[in-house]
């Protein structure tokens, strides 16, 4: 189906390519939840088998073949897209593959979306290979919207991560990556709070809330979906964060401590209309 197609009322279909946990709300399982729940029709690619995140204990990891999902994009990915959302990748050649399925589409029609969550690694440790977070890097290069963590943006901007100590560091080294639109998560806040901070030519905008003790894994798989959601329904990048960001911040409450976001229970908080954030214009334009 070709893009003058769709009406109004009906959202294109998107790809995801994400891990695929058999319990748990993290990775794809995150982002496949919250964009059908928008309503966007999900054509979802797995790049990594796991039982449940890696921070529950040991489990079996199956990488999927590269050249597996090179054919199972050939069999899915088929006409027009709205846009295309990219998470964990367990080897190089499968971000080649994405980076070659991303020039496939916009070769053939209306460019699609693409939000590159480069998830490579977090808090000062990478927990992928080099050839992997290398060629994220390329990946992170030609998206439209990245949503790095501080360590993950110091890496994408050849900075050291030691020496962003503030947000005027992560909104230069935000700018540098030349990309239109960078959502960096755990970004630096008010005592007692975290937040997600915006950063585009026009200027950067930190979105704050009160950080909750023993959150869930999946936040930012969570909150990069949902992100991605709400611009591809129209949104401004300021409001999709604010949306997003806040809807995020309501399941961690709901989960009370619990090792899960509980997607299901919560899932009317993506349409609500954002509470419990604080929002700061950080200017710079």
């Amino acid at each position: 189906m070709t893009r003058s197609a769709w009406t109004m009322t009906e959202k294109p279909p998107v790809i995801v390519v994400n891990s695929l946990v058999s319990r748990g709300s993290v990775g794809g399982r995150a982002g496949l939840f919250a964009l059908e729940r928008l309503g966007f029709p999900v054509v979802f690619v797995p790049t990594v088998l796991l039982p449940w995140h890696p921070g529950h204990g040991p489990g079996t990891r199956t990488v999927a073949d590269p050249a597996l999902i090179e054919d199972q994009w050939r069999s899915a990915v088929q006409g027009w897209f709205g846009g295309c959302l990219t998470g964990y990748f367990g080897a190089g050649a499968q971000v080649e593959a994405a980076i070659g399925l991303l020039c496939r589409l916009r070769a053939a029609g209306p460019a699609p979306l693409v939000l590159c969550d480069p998830v490579v690694g977090d808090a000062g440790r990478f927990y992928v290979p080099e050839e992997v977070r290398e060629s994220v890097r390329s990946l992170a290069a030609g998206a439209d919207i990245v949503t790095p963590n501080r360590f993950e943006l110091a890496f994408l901007a050849g900075r050291d991560f030691t020496r962003m100590i503030g947000n005027a560091d992560l909104v230069d080294a935000a700018r540098s990556l030349g990309r239109p639109e960078v959502v960096v998560t755990s970004a630096f806040a008010g005592p007692g709070e975290t937040g997600n901070l915006l950063v585009t030519p026009r200027g950067s905008v930190l979105v704050a809330h009160r950080a909750v003790p023993h959150a869930p894994h999946g936040t930012g798989d969570l909150l990069a979906a949902l992100h991605f959601g709400h611009r591809l329904g129209g949104a401004a990048p300021q409001e999709a964060l604010e949306r997003a960001t806040a809807a995020t911040f309501r399941l961690v409450e709901l989960a009370a401590g619990a090792p899960e976001l509980p997607l299901a229970a919560g899932q009317d908080a993506f349409f609500a209309p954002p509470a419990g954030i604080r929002v700061e214009a950080m200017g710079g334009g």
